[in-house]
């Protein structure tokens, strides 16, 4: 049985329900790009709003992290990757937790108690030592010598600035053929941290106050890719199971051995396995220059250069074919990569095509320069990169074959910064958002509703949500539709929403099956992302939707709605910014 498997059937035996993952791109989070953490579909549960499932909840969530990109290519890095969590919504705590996890490890998954050890949170001038967790602990087993007290940067959790937060334990794992040292040394690589529970009993302010939540949660996680090689006794995560069906048809297609390429191979499975999952999720993510499309377009394009160093002919369909492997490995837990399939392979083929004329274009481009220098400034090789997709590799390789130096040391100076700019744009993607839910956030998200209903109105019923993106400042609304929309279209809609909110429609909600939300005709996208029970959203009479909250109570709280601008977001796809203001102008 597959440790997912283990991990579900383990904690409904306990009293958890399964939740069924959320999509990669999250719904109404401003703060990310894509899901991180299993936790963060579930903010508004952990702030105290109530769960359709109740207080105790388990799933295997899909994550995107875009943060450790340029370090694909490792043995433990991965794009794309599972987390397994339970969660306590103010139901049990700290010693329940830790007596699950122990449990777990050691009877279900029969790890040795010896190869174990943990770190507790060691307090600061707001919060005390957890020496509640240390107890919990030492009671099952673990010697106090093997018990390590970090701080905030290591035991610790917040997402974000601001949000529900607390210490957490650790549980690490001994990986390497010797026997574990008696005491333990966190900063010792062998230990390898496998699971996280993060125990939430504190909300943190953008000032750094500190005060206690309503409830108190629990919030765990363990990387899949990282127990399975600990479980399978492998070092590199790329020979694991999970890999290995789609490790060998890479190396069937290129003629090559896994054993020195690792690099290359390893990057080609990642980067098609993130690709797969994007551009499968419901969000309809297409390669582009910005946002969540500028990482499918990345990770495409870096697989493409790989391909190509393993004399991979990248006019051939073997991405597709590795592609199908991945699909092969994931239909039972993913519905999504089956039924969606054409749509990636369609993105696969379609970006291939865009980059190869892109290094074309680079090669005439690399002439043009050959033509006025023999040197290669650090600028110019990164501008090669940046614009056009050449890694510093080909540029030194085409360099050499005409006899012309290049400024590798200048190339990695400009790209450092590039990344710096990269990492603070994340910084600034995550901040605020997840503790989200602000008076503001909850309005704009009670408009997104307001604002289906109209489009369906004005341009007929067959519109409806394909993405959407709140911040305090405004919303963000994508659709499908085949043309740019008329001035008097988009002032119709203006109006219904707005004639609407003056209505002052009362905002109710109820939970049900989704069968029953389905018969009562409550707008289902993205049905698979929502348990079995589900909470359906009524406005009035003009809308109705699936939909986890928050939500206004009636819509004269809203103010005065404005679409600030109109616009294409993909093919096929139109998208609305728009605002709140406080009084009709």
């Amino acid at each position: 049985m597959k440790l997912k498997d283990l991990f579900i059937d383990y904690f409904v035996s306990k009293g958890h329900k399964q939740i069924p993952s959320a999509p990669v791109v999250p719904e109404n989070d401003p703060s990310v790009l894509f899901n991180t953490a299993g936790m963060q579909p579930l903010i508004p549960y952990l702030m105290g709003e109530h769960h359709p499932y109740g207080t105790r909840l388990c799933d295997y969530q899909k994550c995107i992290r875009t943060t450790d990109l340029d370090e694909i290519g490792d043995t433990t890095h991965h794009t794309f990757f599972e987390m397994l969590g339970n969660w306590s919504l103010g139901d049990y705590f700290k010693e329940e937790s830790i007596g699950y996890s122990f449990e777990f490890l050691t009877q279900v998954l029969h790890i040795p108690v010896t190869k174990l050890a943990i770190t507790v949170y060691e307090g600061d001038v707001q919060i005390p030592r957890d020496d509640v967790s240390a107890k919990a602990w030492m009671s099952l087993g673990i010697p106090e010598k093997r018990i390590a007290y970090l701080g905030r940067d290591d035991n610790f959790w917040i997402p974000g600035d601001s949000g529900p937060c607390g210490g957490d334990t650790e549980i690490f794992y001994w990986r390497d053929d010797s026997e574990a040292p008696e005491v333990f040394d966190p900063s010792d690589e062998r230990w390898v941290e496998i699971w996280n529970n993060v125990f939430m009993e504190f909300y943190q302010d953008k000032d750094g106050k500190v005060t206690p939540l309503k409830q108190k949660n629990v919030d765990t996680g363990m990387g899949l890719e990282r127990v399975v090689a600990v479980l399978e006794g492998v070092t590199d995560n790329y020979m694991t199971s999970i890999w290995e069906d789609a490790r060998h048809k890479l190396e069937e297609i290129s003629g090559l051995s896994y054993e020195g390429n690792e690099k290359s191979m390893r990057i080609i499975l990642d980067h098609l396995r993130a690709s797969l999952f994007i551009a499968s999720d419901p969000a309809h993510i297409k390669p582009s220059n910005t946002d969540q499309g500028y990482i499918l377009r990345r990770l495409i394009r870096r697989m493409i250069r790989h391909a190509r160093k393993l004399n991979i002919d990248i006019t051939s369909d073997f991405d597709e074919e590795i592609v199908k492997v991945f699909i092969e490995e994931y239909k039972s837990y993913y519905k999504e990569v089956v039924e969606n399939q054409e749509i990636v392979f369609s993105v696969l083929k379609t970006e291939k095509e865009k980059f190869n004329r892109t290094l074309e274009k680079g090669l005439k481009e690399f002439e043009k320069i050959a033509l006025k220098t023999n040197h290669i400034d650090g600028e110019t090789a990164f501008h090669l990169y940046d614009t056009f997709g050449f890694p510093i590799e080909l540029t030194i390789e085409e360099a050499t074959e005409r006899g012309m130096t290049v400024d590798e040391e200048g190339f990695q100076v400009k790209f450092k910064e590039h990344q710096e700019k990269s990492r603070t744009a994340s910084k600034g993607k995550f901040k605020g958002g997840l503790s989200g839910n602000s008076e503001i956030e909850t309005k704009y998200h009670t408009t997104t509703h307001l604002l289906n209903a109209a489009l369906k109105v004005v341009l007929g019923s067959d519109v409806h949500q394909l993405g959407s993106n709140i911040t305090e400042e405004r919303l963000r609304f994508d659709f499908p539709c085949d043309h740019k929309l008329t001035d008097e279209e988009k002032q119709k809609v203006e109006d219904l929403v707005n004639q609407w909110i003056r209505e002052d429609l009362e905002v109710k909600h109820e939970e049900m099956s989704k069968d029953e939300a389905i018969a009562s005709g409550a707008e289902c996208m993205f049905i698979d992302k929502y348990p079995d029970i589900v909470t359906v959203y009524t406005i009035g009479d003009v809308s109705k939707e699936l939909c986890g909250g928050p939500h206004v109570t009636h819509t004269k709280e809203l103010g005065h709605f404005k679409i600030k601008k109109e616009e294409s977001s993909s093919a096929g796809v139109r998208r609305i910014k728009a605002v709140l203001e406080k009084e009709e102008i």
